[in-house]
C-alpha cells in the first residue's frame, strides 16, 4: 500500500502545482502510515532527489518515446500500470489541465472512485470522505469514496507547498511501461514566452471593457510588470479581439486560483465569477458601486479606471523604491 502522486513536467521543469500535489500526498500517506511516491513522466532539469524533502520515499522514472509528448490515452496506459505494480491504492493529481484529463481515464481504467476538484486533506475517521467545491466554487460536497483504490484531484493553490522536517533520501525505479503508438501527431508547438504563465500565477491583473479599448490596455500591464503578475481579462474583451484568447478567464475560459486577483472595470457576472473565486484575495475597481464584482471582492474602489490606477501603479513604484 501507499500513496501515489503524478508529478507533472513541462520542459523539465516540475510544476508548481505538483509540488502542491506532492504536499498534499505526502499529508495523506501520513493519515494512512503508508508511503509516499511518485510516478514522473520524462526527465526533468533538477534533481529527482530534490522530491525527498517534501517527504517523496520513491520515484517511478518512466522513460518511453512513446511518451515524449504529452497524450492523455497512453499517460493513461502508463499510470495504470505503475499503480498496479507499485501497490499504490490512493492516487492523487493536481486538478489542472492535464489532470483533468488524466484523473478520470485513469478512474475508469482502474475502477477507482474519484473526486475532483477536492480542497482539503481527507476524513479518514469513519471511512474515506474528501471535501470538494462544487457548482463553480459556490458550495461544497463531502464524498465519501468506497473501492479499493481511490483517486484524489486537487484544485490548484489550495494545498501549501510543505518541506517535511526531516528529507527523505529518494530511491528513483527507473521503470518500462508498454503503450500504443499514438493516435495523434503533434507536427509543431507553439509557446508563448515572456510572460508569466496565467496557470500557475500568484498575482493576477485582469482587465475588462471598463477600460474602453486595447489602446488603454497600459493600465493593465504597467501594474502586471510591476508586480511580477501575470494578465487576464473578461470574455468580452478575448471576444472583441483586444487581448488573446488565452488571458480569459470565467467559465468558460480559464479557471485561476492566484493570491490576488485584481479586477479593472469588470462588472462580475456569475460566469467571470465562476473562474476567479478561488482567488484567496479579490481587489475590484469599478466606477459603477452596484457591480456584482462588489459583492465577492474582498476589497474594492468605486472609481474610474482611468484615475484610481495611475494613483495605484504611482503607490506600488512607491513602495518598491522606499
Amino acid at each position: 500500500m501507499s500513496v501515489l502522486i503524478y508529478v507533472e513536467v513541462t520542459e523539465g521543469i516540475i510544476k508548481k502545482a505538483s509540488l502542491e500535489a506532492i504536499s498534499y500526498g505526502v499529508a495523506v500517506a501520513n493519515q494512512l502510515s503508508v508511503p509516499a511516491q511518485a510516478i514522473l513522466i520524462g526527465t526533468p532539469t533538477s534533481d529527482v532527489q530534490e522530491l525527498g524533502k517534501y517527504g517523496v520515499s520513491t520515484v517511478y522514472h518512466v522513460t518511453n518515446n512513446l511518451l515524449t509528448h504529452f497524450d492523455a490515452l497512453n499517460y493513461t496506459q502508463a499510470i495504470q500500470q505503475v499503480t498496479t505494480t507499485s501497490g499504490a491504492t490512493v492516487l492523487i493529481f493536481s486538478f489542472g489541465i492535464t489532470g483533468k484529463a488524466l484523473a478520470p481515464r485513469v478512474s475508469v481504467a482502474l475502477q477507482a472512485g474519484l473526486v475532483a476538484g477536492a480542497v482539503s486533506l481527507p476524513n479518514i475517521s469513519n471511512g474515506f470522505v474528501v471535501k470538494k467545491s462544487v457548482f463553480s466554487g459556490k458550495a461544497y460536497a463531502h464524498v465519501a469514496v468506497h473501492t479499493a483504490t481511490k483517486i484524489i484531484a486537487i484544485n490548484p493553490n489550495s494545498y501549501k507547498i510543505e518541506a517535511v522536517a526531516t528529507p527523505t533520501t529518494v530511491t528513483v525505479v527507473p521503470t518500462t511501461v508498454t503503450v500504443a503508438e499514438p493516435l495523434v501527431t503533434i507536427t509543431a508547438t507553439n509557446k508563448i514566452t515572456g510572460e508569466v504563465p496565467l496557470a500557475e500565477a500568484e498575482l493576477v491583473i485582469s482587465g475588462g471593457r471598463g477600460l474602453k479599448g486595447p489602446e488603454n490596455w497600459g493600465l493593465i500591464t504597467d501594474l502586471a510588470h510591476e508586480l511580477g503578475a501575470a494578465t487576464a481579462c473578461s470574455r468580452a474583451v478575448a471576444d472583441a479581439h483586444w487581448r488573446p484568447h488565452h488571458e480569459h478567464v470565467g467559465q468558460t475560459g480559464g479557471a485561476i486560483a492566484p493570491n490576488l486577483y485584481f479586477a479593472v472595470g469588470i462588472s462580475g457576472a456569475i460566469q467571470h465569477l465562476a473562474g476567479v473565486n478561488r482567488s484567496k484575495t479579490i481587489v475590484v475597481i469599478n466606477k459603477d458601486p452596484e457591480a456584482p464584482f462588489f459583492k465577492a471582492a474582498d476589497y474594492g474602489i468605486v472609481g474610474d479606471a482611468f484615475e484610481v490606477m495611475p494613483k495605484v501603479l504611482e503607490a506600488v513604484r512607491n513602495l518598491k523604491n522606499a
